[in-house]
């Protein structure tokens, strides 16, 4: 009995030591590192306990832990069409993945843009942003997008994804509590030791680069789907006032005859003069519950790579996933 009971606490101890050192900085996410570490007691020790009460106990710790969740591959190659790419559905409901091109889609590469979401999530939060009273002053400097050479408020900025506005608002935000959020939404790598943005090869003007953009900070497609479920999903620990404030300038499509809104934020980013990654991320409502999705797009030669082609595709994934879920 002594011996058995001694397995069983050993088994514990490593299990919550692997819940403790999960989070930033390794490839696999928390979720599949738990799931590969999980300890089973040996059957031979199993034997010698008093088989009524070491099966309740069995069933009773059953019980306590939720299912994993079902992961599924799929083709969804036409969507993409000689695109090199991937997607990540996670259905709430089903607790179910459904992954194309699974090597990439736990690749990180820079979230670009879709940052926008989170830098929002945490000025917003942290009374850094109030959306009523959120206009910043444009600095005369002439920019590439026409719509950002003008005073924005927080949803013309997000909408237009002007990045000297987020430039400003990351630098209100500060190191020490960036780190602190991204630690708590296990976002990725983590990474976010080139705050100027320095090793971005796309341009050295400060007003337009950062940690985020083509730098140090990465997150792979199905990472992206995890942290969208962390912040919008029932178990978020943000406030819904922030949540909604968020929704507002997040919805890119409502599919009338399918009833879903989709939400999301695009991201694009190049590397010597070509697109190197572009994105949507984001979630999807529905009548029978939330659908979190990432469509990623990497560099493909000889194809035209951009954010509003990972939109479309996204689009037309989510809507066709609900639509057969039916």
């Amino acid at each position: 009995m002594k011996k058995g009971n001694n397995y069983f606490k050993l088994a514990s101890l490593l299990f919550a030591c692997a819940l403790t050192l999960t989070g930033c900085g390794d490839r696999r996410s928390s979720e599949e590192k738990i799931f590969e570490e999980r300890i089973e007691e040996p059957e031979e020790e199993n034997e010698e306990l008093n088989g009524q009460s070491v099966e309740t106990e069995t069933e009773d710790s059953a019980k306590a832990l939720p299912a994993e969740p079902e992961i599924v591959e799929t083709d969804w190659s036409e969507y993409f069409n000689g695109l090199h790419g991937a997607a990540v559905v996670y259905d709430v409901t089903d607790r179910q993945y459904t992954i194309y091109n699974g090597d990439l889609a736990l690749t990180r590469r820079s979230p670009c843009s879709t940052f926008k979401i989170i830098s929002s999530l945490i000025a917003l939060e942290n009374g850094i942003l109030e959306p009523e009273d959120s206009i910043r002053t444009w600095s005369g400097e002439s920019f590439w997008n026409e719509d950002w050479n003008r005073d924005l408020d927080f949803s013309e900025a997000f909408r237009t994804s002007c990045v000297w506005y987020y430039r400003q608002v990351i630098d209100d935000i500060g190191k020490d509590m960036m780190q602190k959020e991204l630690q708590k939404l296990q976002y990725g790598n983590c990474d976010i030791s080139d705050w100027e943005g320095g090793s971005n090869t796309n341009n050295n003007n400060r007003a337009l680069t950062g940690f985020w953009i083509e730098s140090s900070l990465m997150i792979s497609p199905k990472e992206q789907v995890e942290v969208m479920e962390r912040i919008f999903g029932d178990d978020s620990d943000y406030s819904q006032e922030t949540r909604d404030q968020l929704k507002q300038v997040m919805q890119v499509s409502q599919q009338e005859q399918t009833e879903i809104s989709i939400f999301g934020k695009t991201g694009m980013g190049k590397a010597e003069g070509i697109v190197v990654d572009a994105w949507l991320t984001g979630f999807a409502e529905s009548p029978k519950g939330n659908i979190y999705y990432c469509v990623y797009l990497g560099r493909t030669d000889g194809m035209e790579v951009s954010s509003s082609r990972a939109k479309e595709i996204a689009i037309q994934i989510v809507s066709d996933y609900y639509a057969l879920s039916l």
